[in-house]
């Protein structure tokens, strides 16, 4: 399911981590309601700017305690101007994060993304089924540490989701996708 936080409801231009604060508890309230799978996203439509503090305080906060407050949930943001952008990348380089920004309808992270990361996330949300590490490593030329290295980062900072399966030889394996 997918719940949507329109923030171009709380104006145009949004500035100060007091704003952003108050507007987290929506986003807080909204990753209560939802269940594992569940998306979140902050459609940023209708904003033109938002500064550096409180795109910290709003998409930082709401990351850094992701993963651990709200396992198997997503956090995505979509409509982002050029300057809404360039603020909070630099908020989530700040802090060792990134996030997913949807466009349309291609998926991109943006934050603090080492190139390789960005390639595996790339190449699982291009998948049109669950892909395999063995499969992910084929695709990208790696060895298979390497691959579990990165899907295990990936998964830690909310980006993909990590499923149980069962190989086709009968062992148990994991399978990732991408907001599936």
């Amino acid at each position: 399911m997918e719940r949507t936080l329109h923030l171009g409801e709380y104006g145009e231009h949004l500035w100060t981590r007091d704003r952003a604060r108050d507007i987290r508890v929506e986003i807080v309230r909204m990753l209560n309601e939802s269940s594992e799978g569940d998306l979140v996203s902050i459609d940023a439509k209708g904003v033109e700017v938002f500064d550096y503090s409180f795109a910290n305080e709003l998409f930082g906060k709401t990351l850094l305690n992701l993963s651990r407050e709200y396992p198997g949930r997503f956090v995505i943001v979509e409509n982002l101007t050029a300057y809404t952008a360039e603020n909070l990348t630099k908020a989530l380089e700040s802090l060792n994060l990134a996030m997913i920004h949807r466009k349309g309808k291609r998926l991109e992270l943006i934050g603090k993304v080492h190139p390789t990361d960005a390639n595996t996330f790339a190449a699982i949300a291009k998948a049109r089924s669950p892909v395999t590490a063995a499969e992910l490593k084929d695709a990208l030329g790696t060895n298979l540490t390497a691959m579990n290295e990165r899907l295990s980062k990936l998964t830690g900072l909310a980006l993909i989701r990590r499923q149980k399966a069962v190989s086709a030889a009968g062992r148990e394996q994991y399978q990732y996708t991408v907001l599936n």
